[in-house]
């Protein structure tokens, strides 16, 4: 991994600032990328790491824009991991339209958006990657997960089409899906649940990291269960 390009999408949440900082533990340069201006802490903008905030990546032209400054800024791009996603619970019936047309653009736009601008940069890697975010949700909806499970099941279609569309590239594609992932806020939202059975953000962030490096070349448009105990 030392001196692999990595552009990390939602850097600034709980498993974006987890997968930056074990990163740039194992020597990459990183590009940080988010729509807000906060940092991982512990890390700051530097030779291996650019920051940057105020993204939108559901505009494909500011997405383009993030992922061709980071290409530039370091000399090339390696791996991108889609971090940046949403999430809402409701039901079918209490629920609305733009809840579904909000987490489609927060889940399979921004994917699409950064794969669509990095592919050219990943070409032009020895090692390509793609690393998606879905859901152990996805494959089987819960009460209240129709509209964040059927955008989860687009990222997951949209790993399975582009292993098919790059792997003649040598461009791996491939997906996580994690259970809860066990987070302050997750922990506020269920603080009677038994926390030791979640994955944790570092354990997520290794299984990335692996999927992002040049030894899983024979791994491809696969979606990874990654739930702890749960």
């Amino acid at each position: 991994m030392p001196g692999r390009v990595i552009a990390i999408t939602g850097a600034s949440g709980a498993l974006g600032s987890a997968v930056a900082k074990t990163a740039v533990g194992q020597g990459c340069r990183v590009a940080l990328i988010d729509h807000v201006h906060h940092t991982p802490h512990g890390l700051a903008d530097g030779e291996d790491v650019m920051i940057q905030g105020g993204v939108d990546l559901t505009d494909a032209a500011s997405a383009k824009g993030a992922i061709d400054a980071a290409a530039a800024r370091f000399g090339g791009l390696d791996a991108v991991l889609n971090i940046a996603g949403g999430f809402s619970w409701e039901t079918v019936e209490a629920g609305g339209a733009e809840t579904w047309a909000k987490l489609f653009a927060l889940n399979v736009q921004t994917a699409a958006n950064v794969c669509r601008a990095a592919i050219p940069h990943l070409k032009a890697s020895q090692a390509g990657r793609i690393v998606n975010v879905g859901a152990n949700g996805a494959v089987k909806a819960a009460l209240g997960m129709a509209a964040y499970a059927a955008s989860k099941a687009g990222v997951h279609r949209l790993t399975e089409a582009l292993a098919e569309e790059l792997k003649a590239h040598g461009i791996t594609v491939n997906a996580v899906l994690p259970s809860i992932i066990d987070t302050p806020a997750n922990r506020a939202d269920m603080p009677k649940a038994d926390f030791s059975t979640w994955v944790t953000p570092d354990e997520l962030a290794a299984v990335m990291l692996f999927l992002a490096s040049p030894q899983a070349s024979a791994v491809t448009g696969a979606l990874i269960p990654v739930t702890g105990r749960v």
